[in-house]
């Protein structure tokens, strides 16, 4: 019984582009509103919706983690958005903790004041919160924050755009290089592999270049036109990030010079073994090359991981000492399976044959990196995490499960690959290479070589014709059908065709000629790159092979965008810390859709005491709100009554009573403007209605502000 793959309509890399586009608009829609704060603002004194009785000297925040400031990263806006800070930052840091403190001008009157701060966390990553306090009583304020949240807007969806290309890039770079070395080292002489591993060099030094000009407005205005602003440069050249990005840029130097001696004198060596013998001085040379190359791209690829782990979630937080290098492992792993699973795939696709005892070396390869993978990935998970309620009440905890489902799908369809992998080789009855049967068939097809003089058949190019003849073959064979990686393949195939053509030529002795050679050459040549693509792709076990791993490509390119997204995201660990700091509900309640519309009923005991209010809070947010009150009779007719109160508590925080004295508008009719709500939460509404001297009662109802 022979074997079989599934057929399906549409080309198979314009199936990889519409599953890619498909899931990666899922899941970016589906992320699209995560945080990417990394350190959390823990406490603060005053804290979070408090009244104190008298100004404070000072504002304190207290942060998970250290981070950096400038002299305008706390500022304090008084109800009228103006500064009361002196806007010189102190370092109040001690023991573990990291503090820091602004004075307050002396003298500031009562009301409410806004705290907004900004800051970059040891990681990297900008953060910025805003909170208020109340000096005396809440009071209106015209404080205006910044709507875009630092990090945000074009500036960062470019930078994350950039640091999605600087890990595809960087795992192109050494997964493909890997698979080269370590599994298919005749590999290094084929172009469609060069240009895989080229082309990852580019994209991370691309990627690299453009994080260092966005840094600057990443972490400050948000200005795109900042990006080439010297001072800018200059300051983030003197930061952590900075000389992370410094320090690849050096080492992707050094991988350029391991990439040219790849791809020239040891891909020089490994095609002269092909065509001879190599003697045994030979063969020791290129060991010891060899040797030098997998030994030097080593330290390479591990610098260039350890500058994410340098500068990223394993530089803080517990353990850094092992969480760095358990990163670097896990980069490294990844970048062996799912570079060396895009080489594969090329390899499939783009080159005449591979060898099927690469294809098993790489099975191997990438049963280990998955191992490696699993080990670090539970332990950095476990950091990162801290809790098992924080995989499903946190953003970065729910990331990780759905990382860790794609993982799942991804071995999934591995082991669809190892059962195609079995099926090559001896043991299955096929030759060691995939595609010998192509080229054999298309040996069994060649009729116009058997017609050809035994000279022109089994002579050179060169040896037949004119040169200026042959070379319109190979640009022929390399148009072919688009394939041109099997250009050289073709030409070699049909060199015979190049002498026909030659011969004519010179037959003819006249330009007409040449040009009716030429053209007939071309078309010879692409019809045998048509017949040696088509008889390639009709192998059964190629093509199970080319679909599994396919697959596999296109979810490893989905779990690269979830990954990119998680190492963006604030970690569970630190979330917790920060739903703990006092002032911040634990679960904040959602934000209402709209303003808040009630009716609640009231019976004051006496003469006309029942009836209904129906109050309308707009826009039932944070800041200022309108609220009316319509007090009418059992007949829906408005009563006139001689008071109605109200007050907000939220009990959580123990903030409050707030009371609220609305004014009398018409018979019936209250309301009252500028009613400070200072944070979110589930906030107790209580109305107060008074129908004479003597009778009144106080009705209540629980309201969700955003």
């Amino acid at each position: 019984m022979s074997d079989t793959a599934p057929r399906f309509g549409p080309a198979p890399l314009v199936r990889l582009l519409l599953i890619t586009a498909v899931l990666l608009g899922t899941v970016f829609t589906v992320l699209s509103g995560t945080a990417s704060a990394h350190a959390a603002l823990t406490g603060s004194t005053p804290e979070d919706g408090a009244v104190v009785a008298t100004a404070p000297k000072d504002i304190t925040l207290t942060f998970s983690e250290k981070v950096a400031l400038g002299d305008n990263s706390i500022r304090v806006l008084d109800p009228a958005n103006k500064r009361a800070d002196t806007a010189t930052i102190r370092d109040l840091s001690s023991g573990g903790s990291a503090r820091y403190g602004v004075s307050l001008h002396a003298g500031l009157p009562d009301g409410t004041y806004t705290v907004a701060w900004q800051a970059v966390s040891e990681d990297s990553h900008p953060v910025s919160g805003a909170f208020t306090f109340s000096i005396g009583a809440p009071s209106e304020t015209t404080a205006a924050l910044p709507d875009e949240q630092v990090g945000g807007g074009i500036v960062g969806l470019l930078y994350g755009v950039a640091r999605y290309a600087s890990y595809a890039g960087f795992i192109l770079l050494v997964g493909g290089a890997a698979f080269i070395l370590g599994c298919w080292q005749r590999g290094a002489s084929a172009r469609p592999l060069q240009r895989l591993v080229v082309q990852g060099w580019v994209t991370l030094t691309g990627a690299t270049l453009v994080l260092l000009l966005l840094r600057s407005p990443y972490t400050g205005s948000g200005r795109l036109t900042d990006a080439f602003d010297l001072a800018g440069l200059q300051d983030v050249l003197g930061t952590k990030e900075g000389a992370t990005l410094i320090s690849r840029l050096l080492l992707l130097g050094a991988a350029a010079l391991f990439v040219a001696v790849l791809f020239g004198a040891f891909a020089k060596r490994e095609t002269a073994q092909d065509e001879k013998e190599a003697d045994e001085k030979e063969s020791r040379e290129k060991k010891d090359l060899t040797f030098g190359l997998v030994m030097g791209g080593t330290v390479v690829a591990a610098g260039i991981a350890a500058t994410w782990a340098l500068s990223e979630h394993a530089s803080t937080g517990i353990q850094t000492g092992l969480a760095m290098p358990v990163d670097v492992l896990h980069l490294l792993a990844a970048a062996t399976w799912l570079g060396g699973l895009a080489a594969l795939l090329v390899a499939l696709h783009r080159t005449p044959f591979i060898d099927s005892a690469a294809v098993r070396r790489f099975s191997r390869t990438a049963f280990v990196s998955v191992c490696v993978l699993a080990a670090t990935g539970t332990y950095q998970s476990w950091r990162q995490v801290g809790s098992w309620s924080a995989l499903v009440d946190t953003s970065y905890g729910q990331l990780l499960l759905v990382k860790v489902g794609l993982v799942a799908v991804l071995v999934a369809l591995a082991w669809f690959s190892r059962k195609w992998t079995a099926r090559l080789g001896p043991a299955g009855g096929r030759d060691e290479s995939i595609g010998h049967v192509a080229r054999s068939e298309q040996d069994e097809h060649a009729e116009p070589v058997e017609r050809l003089e035994p000279a022109e058949r089994t002579g050179p190019v060169e040896q037949t014709g004119p040169v200026e003849h042959a070379e319109p073959v190979a640009r022929a064979a390399a148009e072919a059908g688009g394939d041109s990686e099997t250009s050289s393949e073709t030409v070699r195939g049909t060199g015979t065709v190049a002498a026909t053509a030659a011969a004519t030529a010179g037959s003819g002795g006249s330009a007409g000629g040449t040009v009716r050679a030429t053209q007939l050459a071309r078309q010879q040549a692409a019809l045998a790159t048509t017949r040696q693509k088509r008889i390639r792709n009709a192998d059964p076990v190629r093509s199970g092979l080319r679909r599994s791993v396919l697959a596999e490509a296109g979810v490893a390119v989905v779990l690269l965008a979830v990954t990119t997204v998680l190492t963006a995201t604030e970690p569970g660990r630190t979330a917790g810390q920060e739903a703990k700091r006092p002032g911040v509900p634990a679960a904040s309640a959602p934000a209402s859709a709209g303003p808040v519309n009630l009716t609640l009923p009231f019976d004051t005991g006496g003469r006309n005491g029942k009836g209904t209010v129906e109050l309308a809070l707009d826009p039932a947010r944070t800041g200022a709100n309108l609220m009316h009150l319509y007090v009418n009779g059992p007949d829906g007719k408005p009563l006139d009554v001689p008071e109605v109160k109200a007050a907000f508590t939220l009990k959580s925080q123990k903030i409050g009573p707030l009371p609220i004295v609305p004014e009398r508008f018409a018979p019936g009719h209250w309301s009252a403007d500028g009613i400070q709500i200072p944070m979110p939460g589930d906030w107790l509404l209580q109305v107060t209605v008074r129908t004479s001297d003597i009778d009144q009662t106080t009705v209540e109802k629980n309201v969700k502000i955003g």
